[in-house]
């Protein structure tokens, strides 16, 4: 029976890439998600730019955008929590305005939904040397085994176990949450997360001494139970993350887009699968980064088998590679890893990002998101 089932799920992918994986009417409910940044796009830059956005995103189908709200240690909404620390309400360039509200207000008289997505995390600051952040407090400087600032792909971090800093990034999602209309919060590959050399400052050698007896922990940052140890305090700040937003807000839907498992967890101590598991997330967007079909079929094979549960699996919306740089993903690739999500019963994706759409507005519009969709149901209800 398992072999029929399996050969029927392969023949109805081929067909459903080979006829474009138009949605059909009976497929009404989804995610259709973008990120939406303010790196390497206008969309945020004006009034009119963020209509045009929610314009085109309406009439290619998508019922969700991702936003970023956080990004280079700063807003794209007057923050006071931010402005407090480091002097800086909203990053420069939106000086005057508050975008967060101008994409709310467009988005939703167009029923689709807005996610604010702290994009930046923990980290600090990107080839600053900590920047802003850590000039106004450099004591929450992440350190690595040699008692340097951690940097690690040109970023510079935070020290995401101590609880100041986590206070901090927690009031700057409560700021939004409390203030602003928005359907959900979203973390990212930086949030929960902080790079495995990090660790080694005073608060958070002395932690891990008091729970081991007086032991320091390793110099080895990748030994298998500092890394745990180290895990583990982020999922705990999830959970605070999730039952902050939920105490204040109850219908807003808990993201995250973390990397992909087990990677995020070896090299930023995101254990995705203990948050979901446990229940802390409501919506899950993996960065399925690939530029091949086969190695994202690999990929999501390997979570949908091994790190996902299937009473889990309604959380989970795969990210998909569409733009970056002078890159672009091929109607075709884009046609087959989309059959191929719904193949396994993955409802819908998000699309980083919404620059990559314009190339494809009559593919979109026309054949791969050609209806409405109803966004799902996420959150839990109460019996």
């Amino acid at each position: 029976m398992k072999k029929i089932i399996s050969q029927l799920v392969i023949i109805s992918f081929f067909l459903a890439s080979c006829g474009g994986a138009k949605e059909t009417e009976t497929e009404a409910v989804r995610v259709r998600g973008v990120w939406l940044t303010n790196v390497d796009s206008k969309a945020l830059n004006s009034k009119e730019n963020i209509i045009e956005t929610v314009k085109l995103c309406n009439e290619l189908g998508f019922n969700t955008i991702f936003v970023v709200t956080w990004n280079k240690a700063m807003t794209t909404f007057p923050s006071k929590v931010v402005k407090q620390l480091t002097g800086v309400e909203i990053d420069t360039m939106f000086t005057g305005r508050d975008p967060l509200r101008e994409l709310i207000d467009e988005a939703h008289k167009n029923n689709i939904k807005v996610f604010a997505w702290f994009e930046f995390g923990f980290s600090s600051s990107y080839n600053q040397n900590g920047g802003i952040l850590l000039k106004a407090k450099p004591e929450w400087a992440a350190k690595d085994s040699a008692g340097n600032l951690v940097k690690k792909n040109n970023f510079e971090w935070m020290n995401g176990f101590n609880p100041e800093v986590q206070n901090f990034m927690l009031s700057l999602i409560m700021e939004v949450v409390n203030n602003y209309d928005v359907d959900g919060i979203q973390g990212d590959d930086r949030l929960p997360a902080m790079p495995s050399e990090a660790g080694y400052d005073e608060y958070t050698v002395n932690l891990y001494k008091q729970q081991h007896n007086g032991i320091e922990p390793p110099k080895y940052s990748k030994d298998s139970t500092w890394l745990q140890w180290r895990a583990d305090l982020l999922t705990d700040f999830m959970r605070r993350i999730y039952e902050t937003v939920k105490a204040a807000k109850q219908n807003v839907i808990v993201s995250v887009a973390p990397s992909i498992y087990p990677w995020s967890k070896e090299e930023y101590l995101q254990d995705w699968t203990a948050w979901v598991e446990k229940g802390y997330v409501d919506l899950i967007c993996p960065q399925l980064y690939r530029y091949e079909t086969e190695r994202y079929f690999t990929a999501l094979d390997d979570i949908v088998d091994r790190y996902i549960s299937e009473k889990n699996l309604y959380k989970f919306y795969p990210g998909i590679l569409l733009k970056v740089g002078s890159y672009y993903a091929s109607k075709d690739y884009i046609k087959k890893v989309v059959a191929y999500n719904r193949s396994k019963g993955i409802n819908g994706e998000v699309f980083f990002f919404f620059e990559g759409l314009k190339k494809y507005h009559e593919f979109f519009r026309d054949s791969l998101y050609h209806n409405k969709v109803k966004f799902p149901q996420l959150l839990k209800t109460k019996s």
